[in-house]
């Protein structure tokens, strides 16, 4: 067993960790590959995209969502087409910063409305048509991510709250759930200078990296000033902005999965649906606010995924059902903020009556593969699709 098969089956296990790694650098400043990081935010269950960035100025969008649809007067405007979900007024001021871009109409084609399976075309970067063990991530790592950092990575990356590989599927990941029964149980590890035989002395040179960088939940945690909010994904941010406080000196982890949800809104979406993109807005403003806190909020790249959007029209049971394109948010202190790519046709829906996709996520993951990683975004995402305006100069 090599060390990324080790690492990768440590996803099993409930841990919980802290790195120390990067040097904390201004985007005045030039950032080098080593120094980025790149956060995912995954909400689980397809985001009704329609509710949270709203063409309420459409008659369409009003017809569609009678009861559902966001009123007017309650939107938050960023033109005069488009306004956020009220719940989202967390977000306003990074939009108002230009560190918030909201790219528009986000798919692929041929899509598929089954969770397991569009989330895997997702992480994978696949066809619709494709089955792909390699997440995007992993595939950007072994093509020119590790080198172009100089050194090794801790880890090429921490999923926090997460059962599921997903984009990391393939590389040398670490699933972090319980942060205390982490720490307490890698006291138990053994230094591997101590093991005569040579593969235990790997095994346990991995659980030594694993020890070291737990040590940064045990008693020299970055005492933030933020307040985070309470609650699973506030928790989730907070453990996201530890582990980029902690990266001082030598390489630390380029990639961390967060998660939120379930988006899967098919009853009495309203309520449901404006708690999450509370917990979503709150969360995100608040670790923007703790890493400019520590400097560190011009190297990080803030991205949203899921797996679907939802249909145009509201259902029977006052939610929506599985559908297609969606917009995405992307923050940063590198990024340029506004509405990237085109807005779905209300007018134009699909033979299925959804939305049809005007972005392509590949186009997304290729992005971050060229303009933040700085690795051949075609190896990445198996082809070649047009970058997007993200990121300033």
């Amino acid at each position: 067993m090599n060390r990324r098969e080790l690492l990768a089956s440590s996803l099993a296990a409930p841990i919980g960790i802290g790195f120390s790694g990067f040097p904390s650098l201004g985007f005045a400043q030039k950032i080098s590959n080593q120094d980025r990081v790149l956060i995912l935010v995954e909400l689980k269950g397809g985001n009704d995209s329609l509710n949270t960035v709203i063409p309420y100025a459409n008659a369409l969008y009003a017809q569609y969502r009678p009861t559902i649809g966001i009123k007017q007067d309650e939107v938050i405007r960023i033109d005069s087409q488009q306004g956020l979900h009220p719940s989202l007024a967390p977000l306003v001021p990074i939009w108002e910063k230009n560190e918030l871009a909201i790219v528009q109409g986000v798919g692929y084609p041929d899509p598929n409305l089954s969770h397991f399976r569009s989330i895997d075309i997702w992480n994978t970067a696949s066809k619709s048509a494709e089955y792909l063990s390699e997440g995007w991530v992993a595939r950007g790592m072994k093509n020119g991510l590790q080198a172009a950092a100089g050194k090794a990575f801790t880890s090429e990356g921490v999923l926090i709250g997460i059962n599921e590989q997903g984009p990391l599927a393939g590389a040398e990941a670490i699933s972090l759930r319980q942060t205390e029964s982490f720490v307490n149980q890698s006291r138990l590890a053994m230094p591997a200078e101590l093991a005569a035989n040579t593969s235990f002395a790997h095994i346990l040179g991995v659980e030594r990296a694993i020890v070291d960088a737990a040590n940064g939940l045990r008693g020299d945690k970055y005492a933030f000033k933020t307040e985070f909010p309470n609650g699973g994904f506030g928790q989730s941010v907070q453990t996201a902005a530890q582990i980029v406080a902690g990266q001082r000196g030598k390489a630390g982890v380029p990639v961390i999965v967060l998660s939120l949800g379930s988006f899967d809104t098919h009853v009495n979406q309203p309520g449901n649906h404006a708690n999450l993109l509370k917990q979503l807005a709150e969360g995100l403003a608040a670790l923007r606010h703790a890493l400019t806190e520590v400097g560190a909020w011009d190297r990080t790249l803030v991205m949203t995924y899921s797996e679907f959007g939802r249909r145009a029209r509201q259902n029977q049971s006052n939610g929506t059902d599985h559908g297609t394109a969606a917009a995405h948010f992307v923050m940063g202190g590198a990024v340029r903020g506004g509405l990237v790519g085109q807005a779905p046709d209300l007018a134009r829906l699909d033979s299925s009556q959804n939305l049809r996709y005007t972005t392509d996520f590949r186009q997304l993951q290729a992005t971050v593969a060229k303009g933040w990683w700085g690795v051949n975004p075609e190896l990445v995402v198996r082809g070649k699709f047009d970058l997007l305006p993200l990121l300033r100069a």
